[in-house]
């Protein structure tokens, strides 16, 4: 394979990392670190980076088409990890070498690219989870301009530590990924928000992606969350999607029962390469 250059792209810029993502997904469940979706889901920032990786051609200067056949990755810091989806055919070690750079002490883990010296973390297991299609009766509704606020509503209560607000929706949904959002709401028979998910169209016969998905603690124990799962899966196959995804630590044994009760399978356990520590 050829040098790899990377480039850093603004949200606005994005749409040909997107398609590299939607071309590489695979009707089944996503082996990689990253799914249009998690970009999609990264947009929420009006600030975020996401990294480009092309083919360098002879000259050193990356190729200027940007399409799916030049690019070589897309990934994204997501905290401490870094996430990355490479191309079949991707050379590894080159994209490995490169991400060093990225990878300062307190970057510590790798979610989709090996990195040379570093171990498969051994304290945290993550379950690939996958839905595929079957008919689905549910109270979940899609989620429209006038439920933005009652979304994030059951976002922020359902993860305490969230500072997601109406304005990081609504830049997310007006963002190059927002087309490929589908999300739906679950309200109680009084009308209160009770839970929601967002799920990720990856193009006619390629797997869809949750995230994410949450249900408010005041109603937990009445079937929404599932509801709210199953409404984003039967909206993403309606759409083409072959199957849905979901990732959850394996410690999160209430999610994992949730996805496992709305008729997800485990497909595969995935490891986070995390840098060796030293003793």
């Amino acid at each position: 394979m050829p040098p790899v250059k990377r480039r850093a792209l603004s949200p606005a810029d994005t749409s040909r990392a997107l398609r590299a993502l939607s071309t590489w997904t695979p009707a089944d469940a996503p082996a990689g670190g990253l799914h249009p979706g998690d970009v999609g889901w990264l947009l929420r920032h009006a600030d975020a980076t996401v990294h480009l990786w092309v083919d360098a051609r002879g000259d050193g200067r990356p190729d200027p088409r940007y399409d799916a056949a030049a690019t070589v990755a897309v990934g994204f810091l997501d905290g401490p990890v870094l996430r990355v989806t490479a191309a079949p055919d991707a050379d590894l070690g080159a994209l490995a070498a490169d991400a060093e750079e990225l990878l300062v002490p307190g970057n510590d883990w790798s979610d989709g690219l090996p990195i040379p010296g570093w171990r498969p973390d051994p304290e945290e297991t993550w379950l690939a989870l996958s839905w595929t299609p079957e008919p689905v009766t549910t109270r979940a509704e899609r989620v429209g301009e006038p439920d933005g606020a009652d979304r994030v509503l059951v976002h922020r209560s359902a993860f305490q530590r969230s500072t997601f607000a109406l304005k990081h929706w609504e830049t997310m949904r007006a963002s190059p990924a927002g087309h490929l959002a589908v999300e739906t709401l679950v309200r109680t028979p009084g009308g209160d928000p009770a839970a929601a998910a967002t799920g990720w169209f990856a193009g006619a016969g390629r797997c869809g992606l949750l995230e994410p998905v949450g249900t408010h603690p005041d109603h937990r124990g009445h079937g929404y969350g599932r509801d709210a799962v199953r409404g984003a899966c039967a909206a993403l196959a309606d759409r083409g999607a072959s199957a849905v995804a979901v990732l959850t630590p394996a410690s999160n044994e209430a999610a994992a029962a949730l996805y496992r009760s709305a008729g997800f399978t485990v497909v595969r356990e995935n490891h986070d390469w995390t840098r060796a520590r030293r003793a």
